[in-house]
């Protein structure tokens, strides 16, 4: 990974990996003394991933999405609002 992506393996996130036909999920994850895998595969759907970089980053609210299949590139929050003066 760390060759191929130019990431750490041992960074303190998760990468998140499909299969081809988008229907499997890999999760590797580095904790103080190992790595631990998460498997997920889907019988009947695809899962919905993001297109907009090649390695994208993701919240834990937006991992969440993606493996329950909703679409993260179509969720829009309200905009962040900064008020001078209440009144």
């Amino acid at each position: 990974m760390e060759k191929s992506l130019g990431l750490d393996p041992f960074a303190e996130c998760v990468y998140v990996f499909r299969n081809q036909r988008r229907n499997r999920v890999k999760i590797l994850g580095w904790d103080r003394n190992g790595f631990w895998l998460l498997f997920k595969r889907l019988e009947a759907d695809k899962f919905i991933w993001p297109d907009e970089a090649a390695v994208p980053t993701l919240t834990v609210e937006q991992l969440h999405w993606l493996l329950e299949g909703i679409n993260v590139a179509a969720v829009r929050r309200h905009p962040q609002r900064v008020y001078e003066h209440v009144g």
